[in-house]
This record gives C-alpha cells, structure tokens and sequence, in this order.
C-alpha cells in the first residue's frame, strides 16, 4: 500500500509566516500518495510553543482525531494567542480506507502585535528646526544602543507615515520594498516584522537606521499633482525587541534620543523617479561608532496606533532580473536599452565613472513609429532616475523609493570616452511576491504570447495594490479593473491574501451611505463613487475569492461591505429595481463609442441593471454559505424583482433586446437574466453581430470579459475561439502582432500606420482585457470548478473542448489540493480523422468530473484500460446529448477516445 502523507503546510497562506494579525490563523496542507483516488476522512492537528515540543503541558491546541474531509483553512480554536507568540504546528490525517499518515515535518507561525497597548515606541520625524519637515530629500534616522546579554532572539515591528527602509549594523533588514505598503491610512497602516536575531551581536553596541521617503502616504498622486493626501510629515514607528537567553527581554522603541539628517536621495517620487548624489553618502552612517555630532534630534510626532494592523499580504520584491537584449541608437541620437519586455521596476546599475558624473535613466514603454524614445503617454510622471557619482571605484545604484513601468531607458550624461557596457545595465521585475500557479498553452503560439502578456500585465500592476497601469501620473486601484480581472488573476498567481487586504481598503474607504469609490485607496475627489461594474467590486471580489480559494472568511470580513452596496443601488434609481441614475462609466472604452467619447454604445441603465441583478444574485449565495437565512430570503426576492423588472425594461414581449450592441446582448446572457427561447435568441443575435463585424469586437471594459464565454457556453465555442484567434485590429493578437509583451489600455494603443492614440490615455500596460485568460483555462483548456458543489477546486470540473481550430490546449493550476491539469489534443494518423487524447491530473482530496464530447464508453480508454473499469475511475455515463461523463478520483488518467470528436457548434 502507498504511503500517505502530508505536504506543503501554511498557515494563512503562507508558509511558517512572521508576524500575523489575525487571532486566528487558519492551517492548510496538501495530501501525498502514490495511489489513486485518495480522500481524507480525518485530521489531527496540534499546535504547541515554539520548541516544538507536541508533549503534555507543552500543547497549546490539540484537535483530537476530527473526522473530516477539510484540509483547507482549517481555523485555529484554541486558547488566546498573545503578541510575539511564536508556535509550532504539525498534522497527520487518515484517508477513506482508514490509512494513517505519519506526524508531517513541523512548521512554524509567529504573531505580530495585535494590541495598541503592545506599542511604547513614539512617532518620530527630524525636529523641524533643523530639518525641513517638507524637504523633498529622505530622512536617515539612527539610533545607538547596546546589548548587553546573550540575546536568543530579536524581533522589528516597523510601520512609517511615508515609504521606509531599514539598516542594522550597515546591512539591510529584510528585501522588501516599498514598507509599509498602500492602505487606506486614515483607517488601516500596516506593520512589518523582521526576524533580525542573526544581525544582532551579544554584548555589543549597535546601531539602527532608518530612511524615509514620501511614497504614497504624502507624495505626488492623482493626475492633478495631489500631495500631503492623507498628512504633510513622514514619520518612523519602530520596536526592536530582545529576547535574551536568560528569559528576560527588552524593547527599544524609537523616541527623542533618535539623530536624524538628510543624505544622498534628494528626491524620491513614485511617478517621477529618484534623484541620488553618491558624494553626499555618510559613510558608517547606520553603524554604531558613526560620529552623529552634527545630526539634528528627533521630535515626537503626535499620530495614531489604532489604526495599526499587522502585514496582510505578500511583501513587494524584486522577484526577477533581466538584462537588456540591445542597446539602441535612436534616429534622433539617443541610448537607448531594450529590455525585451514591458516590465515595472527599477533599473540597478554598476558604473565606475569620475566624481560628479551624473547617469540619468529615462524609462518608457514604446518607442514612436521613427524608431524614436516616446515618452508622451506618461503624461506629468517624468521616470526619470539621476544618479551622481562619487568616484573612485565601482558603485552600484538602484533607486530606493520609486518604481517605474517601462521596456526602454534611455541613458544619458554617459562619458563620451567611456563605453558603455549594457552588461553594468539589470532590470529588476518588482511587485507583491504572489506564488505563480497557472500555466497555459496551446496550438496557436500568439495566443500563448497572449498569455504570457496577460501573466506580465499582472505582474506589473499587481504591486501591493491592483493599480490599472504602472507608468503614467496614476497607477490608482481602479474597482472596474479589478473585479473584470479577478477571476483571471486566481489562475495566474495566489491572490488570496493580496485581494483579502485590498477589499479591507475597500470596506474601509466606502461611504457611509454604502457608495463604493472608483479607486482603493480612495484618493480621488468624493463625488469620484459608484459607477455600476466598478462598484460592484464589493461584491464580486470576494465571492471570486471565496470560490477559487474555498475562503469563507473573506464572505464574513466584506459581508457588511457587499450588503451596504446592494441597499446603496437600491436606493439610487427612480425605481427601487432599476438602477438608472447616477454617474456610470458604462462599457468603458467600447469601439461602438461615439466619437470623442470614452463610452460605448451601450446603454448606461441597461448595464447598471445588470450588474444590479448579477451582485444581488452573488450576495444572496453569500447569505446562504454564511448561514444568514433571512438576509437570503429577503435579497432573494429583491432579485427576483430586479430580473423581472430587467425584461420588462428592456426585453420586448417577443424577446427582442431594446439595445443592439455585443455588450448589451453578452451581459444578460452572463448574468443568467434570459433563459428559453429568449436565451437562444439573444445567443444567437450576439454570434451575428460578431461575424457582422467580421469575427471581431467591439466591447470594452465591461462586456469584453465575458464575451468569450457566452459565445462559448451558448453552443458558439469555435466561434469564441476564431474571435479570440483575429490578428488585425481590432483584436486581442492585434497588439501581440505589433510586438506587445503586456496588455494594452486602448486596442489600438499603436495604429497600423505606428501612429499613437492620445497621449491623454494610452497605457501598453493595462491589464483589464486580459481578462480573457480565465476563458483560455475554463473554456480551451477545460479546467474550471463545479460551484454548485463547492468552492475551491474540491470537486473540479474538466471540460476540455475540442471543437475549434486549435489542435491540442493544456493548463494547469496549482489549487489549495495540489496541482490540477487539464489537457488534450487531437492526431490523425494516415489521413484519417482525429482522434482525442486527453490528461487529466486530480490531487488527492479532490474529485473531479470529466466531460468528453462525442466519446463513449466503449471507444475510450483510460491508462490503457476501458472507461468504466480503470483504477481511480468511480463511474462512467453517456448522456442523450453524446458526451461522456467520468467521475475521476485523485491520481494522472492518460484517455484515448478511438473516434473523431464531432464539432458542437451552432455557429
């Protein structure tokens, strides 16, 4: 028999995390056997103190044996755990067949400060006598200190009104960029803690240095040159506290005895680079026998603690280097590195160069249709990165506190006797350190370079919070961007943290009256609220994550805020069921737009109403998962109410819709507010207005996400597919064609002719119609989850689909369980029809069912064994409509259909 075991054990997500906030922490693991179809049927987990020690006194919870299937996010029920508490945890479980596991490797979660009480350390900034509180260079703060006993172990807790980094000793604390994150600041900071135990020294004097820049707390934001948003002074929260081998301890928080001056970042902006002057470096100047003589003091700083909560999410990293691929000489004489992809980021440099030298790097996405630097769509953000010199030697630079989107630099100020070696040149790809998870590829090589752009436009705008483009004077957490790409971005990477602390923001910055803002953080002006399919990222962001992740919590924490959105549209429209005031952004950049507008044809009303019905529909399913009954019957009717208040508006008697657009057609149909022959009829006007365009589309933001899947769950599959295979404008593969390694704002972002579309507004990376990517997993490559049996890819549905151009897809995800894959292809050996070859790969405490088209079970093999008799297959049935259905257990299942796979299409 194969031995049972377990793996891959995290705790909030993550594995032996540092520093949470949450009370209690939820344990998953993932299942390991070798045999097929492997369930469990029972866990035992036990917690104890940080030794490790599972004996007697030593366990702070011990579950017992728990007869249960759940393996995922497993809450922790035991006893309060305290600040600084730092515990074991280890689990074995059993499976269907009463196998036991061995006890796993242990694994370690430690908690942060979870009381405002634990903090003594004051706010500081540099004493405004000596030092200009709105001086545009970053602050250094140090402190001097000893240790005077033998220390086991030492902890930072670090938070700052503005960005900050930290130096023990000369050296780095921690590789995380862009502390403390965006939150929204006046109700939520976050706090980061570091485990520093190896940079401290037994019995010696230390020193401890912090930089301040302006970030996002105080900094340039907003296209309308906002500053001091949310306060006008940085500031530094800080405790170091020991553990010392004697059992006493110690905390050295930051006050008035800190020293502050000003050193080489002069200026530092998020939109406009980092200016650094080497020759102005402090040499020792975060070392403790540093001569700070002449350093000004600290004042104390008069702030909330309240508002702290410990990290949420996955830190902002330099998660990827690249070198340029070419240096190029521009028509108009420039420098310029090609990157070879539209990256966010920084530049690091190694030069040795004479004192004085000044290097500016330039950064931008495109070049114009010359061949020349184009910098025109950033706008008011100016990229622009100086360093100066100190001479002497070889120096390595990279900028600090700013980041910026681009794929070329222009250098300049570079020695005209010196050449320039691209080789001193690195790239660094930054953003929230998210787990890849998804993968995706098939036949057709422009639509894996669409992959790989909607995987790189995630990334780049992906930094701590969903900005909707990462270059020009905005990068704001746009709400319609982000609930368009949710889905997509669960299969890309783990986001299940990274959305958990963005819909806190959310909850956090909505109004009171439950109007929800345009972008999170709130920055904009107040009126800058509630536009339908923005808005409703309140509720569709959540019920995202709780289906991809199986995370009833996030339903529990954003409950109030999805409820109050729901009465907030209700009480918008003339009639209670129609939502037909207010401002809406409507089918964002549709190119059934009249001229000069950014919004499509589409009726504003008929939209809002949809996204009225289809949020009520998800928070009534998020009533009844948390067991909130009434709410569920009385929302349940109030959807009811709005779908039939929806026909009566907009669909006439004969089932006709009032508006004659793709989106108008595609959003009913998603939505589930059609059925019948109402259904069928709509289905097949929208597949006419796409061949009318000549397999094209004319969507925007807010019909093009589904656009694919109606086509494809509507009988049209090969029509979704020759859609999504265009190559000329306007089409996904027309940026791809034009050399696009992300996703563009505009579909015609550059026009054939190499032409620009306004500068006004024209990101090449703007991932929102990358939102297609969930279509290529759940419709091409077939691998999707069952809702109706339950979140988070526990019950898994695999349906592969095989009647389209293309001739092999395969995806694969790795879930909560473990991996799961989905592919298949189709060969014709001498001539004769294709035959279907399918893999599917199930992860032990999971099941899934397959839905082959056009197969049956006396022509298919599985593992070279007939369909209903092979290892791991429970059960095997044909239905009327000629496919065959497999319930899979976990394990790899290699089928083999021996007859052609009929097209299905009614295209």
């Amino acid at each position: 028999m194969s031995t049972l075991g377990t793996t891959k054990l995290t705790c909030e997500y993550r594995s032996e995390p540092l520093g949470l906030g949450t009370t209690r922490p939820r344990f998953s693991w993932q299942l390991t056997s070798g045999r097929m179809h492997v369930l469990q049927s029972a866990y035992h987990l036990q917690v104890a103190g940080e030794e490790g020690d599972f004996a007697g006194d030593h366990l702070i919870w011990d579950t017992g044996v728990v007869d249960s299937d759940q393996s995922v996010l497993v809450e922790y029920a035991g006893a309060a755990l305290q600040s600084g508490q730092r515990c074991s945890w280890r689990v074995k479980v059993w499976d269907q067949q009463g196998q036991e596991s061995e006890w796993s490797d242990t694994s370690y979660f430690e908690m942060g400060l979870l009381r405002t009480v634990d903090w003594s350390a004051d706010w500081i900034t540099p004493e405004p006598g000596r030092i200009d509180p709105q001086a545009e260079e970053a602050f250094l703060l140090r402190k001097v200190f000893r240790v005077s006993k033998d220390v086991r172990k030492a902890r930072i807790y670090a938070t700052s009104l503005g960005f900050y980094e930290l130096v023990l000793n000369g050296e780095r604390v921690g590789d995380w960029a862009f502390t403390p994150g965006w939150t929204s600041y006046r109700h939520r900071l976050q706090v980061q803690a570091y485990d520093v135990t190896d940079l401290i020294r037994s019995r010696a004097d230390h020193a401890i240095g912090a930089a301040l820049a302006n970030g996002w707390y105080k900094g340039n934001l907003a296209w309308e040159n906002h500053r001091n948003l949310y306060g006008d002074q940085r500031a530094l929260l800080l405790q170091l506290h020991l553990e010392y081998a004697d059992g006493s301890t110690e905390v050295i928080g930051s006050d008035t005895s800190w020293k502050a001056s000003t050193g080489p970042v002069r200026m530092s902006e998020i939109y406009h680079g980092e200016t650094y002057d080497a020759r102005l470096e402090a040499a020792g100047w975060s070392q403790p026998g540093f001569n700070d003589a002449d350093w000004a003091g600290a004042a104390k700083l008069d702030h909330a603690k309240d508002i702290l909560v410990m990290q949420e999410n996955e830190p902002v990293r330099v998660v990827q280097e690249l070198k340029p691929v070419t240096v190029l000489r521009t028509p108009e004489g420039d420098t310029v590195l090609d990157m070879g992809q539209n990256m966010v980021g920084r530049i690091h440099m190694r030069l040795n160069l004479p004192a004085g030298t000044a290097i500016t790097l330039k950064h931008a996405e495109v070049l114009d249709s010359r061949g020349n630097f184009y910098t025109g769509n950033l706008r008011k953000a100016k990229q622009s990165v100086t360093y100066i010199c100190k001479g002497g030697g070889e120096e390595t630079y990279e900028p600090h506190f700013s980041f910026q989107g681009f794929r070329y630099v222009k250098v300049e100020g570079w020695p005209d006797a010196e050449p320039m070696n691209p080789d001193r040149f690195t790239g660094q790809v930054m953003h929230t350190d998210m787990p890849q998870t998804g993968q995706f590829e098939c036949s057709h090589e422009l639509l894996n370079q669409l992959q790989h752009n909607i995987e790189w436009g995630q990334r780049g705008n992906f930094l701590d919070i969903p900005t909707d483009c990462p270059q020009r004077d905005e990068r704001l957490g746009w709400t319609g961007d982000a609930q368009v790409f949710v889905r997509t971005a669960a299969f890309n990477f783990g986001v299940a943290p990274f959305f958990s602390k963005w819909l806190h923001d959310l909850k956090a910055d909505q109004r009171e009256d439950g109007g929800v803002p345009h972008v999170i953080p709130q920055v904009l002006d107040d009126n800058a609220c509630s536009s339908a399919a923005w808005g409703d990222a309140a509720v569709i962001c959540p019920w995202t994550i709780y289906l991809c992740y199986g995370d009833k919590r996030i339903l529990e924490e954003q409950y109030d805020s999805m409820k109050a959105w729901i009465d907030h549209i209700r009480s918008q429209g003339d009639n209670e069921y129609l939502w037909n005031t207010g401002f809406h952004f409507g089918d964002w950049l549709a190119l059934d737009a009249k001229e000069g507008s950014y919004v499509g044809a589409t009726p504003r009303d008929l939209i809002a109403t949809c996204f009225y019905a289809y949020s009520t529909s998800l928070f009534v399913k998020t009533a009844e998962v948390l067991g909130r009954t009434e709410d569920a019957d009385v929302y349940r009717q109030l959807y009811e109410r709005v779908a039939e208040a929806f026909l009566n508006e907009f669909v006439t008697p004969g089932g006709r819709l009032a508006a004659h657009t793709q989106t108008a057609m595609v959003l009913p149909l998603m939505f589930g507010l059609v059925e019948g022959e109402v259904q069928r009829r709509m289905a097949a006007t929208l597949a006419e207005y796409v061949k009318e365009q000549n397999h094209h589309l004319t969507t925007g933001f807010v019909g093009t996400p589904y656009l694919c899947h109606v086509l494809t769950e509507n009988g049209y599959h090969d029509l979704a597919v020759k859609l999504a295979m265009q190559e000329d404008y306007p089409s996904w593969l027309y940026s791809v064609k034009q050399g696009a390694t992300t996703i563009w704002e505009h579909w015609d972002g550059i026009k054939p002719d190499g032409t620009f579309w306004s500068d006004d507004m024209n990101s090449y990376n703007h991932y929102a119609f990358g939102a297609i990517g969930d279509w290529l997993y759940r419709a091409v490559a077939g691998l999707d989850l069952n809702e109706a049996d339950g979140p988070g890819y526990k019950r898994i549905r695999l349906r592969p689909r095989t009647d389209s151009e293309l001739t092999f897809a395969k995806a694969a995800l790795d879930s909560m369980y473990g991996t799961i894959r989905s592919e298949w292809s189709l060969t014709a050996e001498d001539g004769g029809s294709p035959q279907a070859s399918y893999e599917f790969e199930i992860p032990p405490n999971a099941t899934a069912e397959a839905e082959l088209p056009g197969a049956s079970i006396a022509a298919t093999r599985v593992n070279g064994q007939p369909a209903d008799q092979a290892s791991g297959v429970l059960s095997a049935r044909e239905e009327g409509d000629g496919t065959l259905r497999l319930e899979l257990g976990s394990g790899v299942y290699r089928v083999t259909v021996q007859q052609p796979s009929p097209a299905l299409s009614g295209a």
